[in-house]
């Protein structure tokens, strides 16, 4: 089984004395600003799915569209959505298409229920983008509201643009490569295909074309019929990491990418990580409880895009 750190033995050493020794130099950035991944919009008591309701059309009457929604598990919802502001900023840049949507959640949490937000600007440090995003962050609490900024204790933008959990680990460049076909014509409707066949439990939740350019980013809900591969189910997944009562749901889906004739997806050692920065390597609810995880998730989307895996 393929684990959450690489198989090479040596290499998890290293990661975890990396992990060990984040914390002694972090006051060498004690006056750099700090940015945590998700944002706290409102925590109003009431009814869970009378604010899934209100909060869809808040962001509509915001000017976002909604390309989908899905519940993943119990007691969260997501919504996907865009604007045309975002679509002319990721246009110009390099791998635009992983910031094309941005994901919003409710989450019931006991009495209360949480509207949250993964943080654009974050984000847009993560994947290397010109555009600091300050703008599409500032609309979305313009809508939703604003409480906290939550998820981590906070890295600087320096660390987000060069980031990965412990050395040895993947960075945003180091994408797994999922399928290649002769056109970008050709990978779409490779995709599409695939979802239609669903074999696996991966599920379109949306698909967004950036305008003027060959590249599509597809969001894929994970749901493993009768579980028969848990590392390949986000209720599974996310009950193990998403412990904190401050929920991460905004987390999901997971995005596959359509780069030209290429696809790929970031891989599990960074996507997980990049929004659960903080997550122990080891021990209870950490990291190693999902160690399945990037191997299930990249094997699962290779199946969808038609791609070669194994273990199917």
């Amino acid at each position: 089984m393929r684990l959450f750190f690489k198989k090479d033995s040596f290499k998890f050493l290293i990661a975890f004395i990396s992990v060990c020794l984040v914390s002694l130099s972090s006051a060498n950035a004690a006056d750099a600003k700090l940015y945590k991944p998700f944002v706290m919009a409102k925590t109003p008591a009431g009814d869970f799915n009378a604010v899934v309701a209100s909060t869809k059309s808040t962001l509509t009457k915001a000017g976002f569209s909604i390309v989908g929604d899905y519940s993943p598990y119990e007691n969260a919802h997501v919504f996907s959505v865009t604007n045309n502001t975002v679509l002319n900023i990721v246009k110009n840049e390099k791998a635009g298409a992983y910031g094309a949507v941005q994901r919003v959640s409710v989450s019931q949490v006991k009495d209360k229920v949480q509207v949250a937000f993964t943080n654009p600007e974050y984000m847009a440090y993560v994947y290397r983008f010109n555009n600091n995003f300050k703008a599409i962050r500032a609309d979305l609490i313009a809508a939703l509201g604003y409480e906290k900024d939550f998820g981590a204790e906070g890295l600087t933008e320096k660390k987000l643009r060069k980031y990965n959990y412990a050395w040895g680990m993947e960075e945003f460049d180091e994408a797994d490569e999922i399928a290649e076909y002769s056109t970008y014509q050709q990978a779409i409707e490779a995709i599409e295909k695939g979802f239609k066949k669903n074999k696996v439990g991966a599920f379109k939740v949306y698909r967004v074309d950036v305008p003027g350019k060959n590249m599509t980013v597809y969001g894929v809900g994970l749901k493993s019929p009768n579980m028969f591969n848990k590392y390949q189910d986000d209720g599974y997944i996310m009950g193990v990491i998403d412990f904190d009562k401050d929920k991460h749901a905004a987390h999901l889906p997971y995005e596959m990418v359509v780069l030209g004739n290429k696809i790929e997806a970031l891989n599990g050692r960074f996507r997980i990580a990049i929004n659960f920065p903080d997550l122990s390597m080891a021990g209870e609810n950490s990291f190693m409880n999902i160690m399945g995880a990037p191997g299930g998730i990249k094997k699962a989307l290779t199946k969808v895009a038609g791609g070669q895996s194994d273990d199917f």
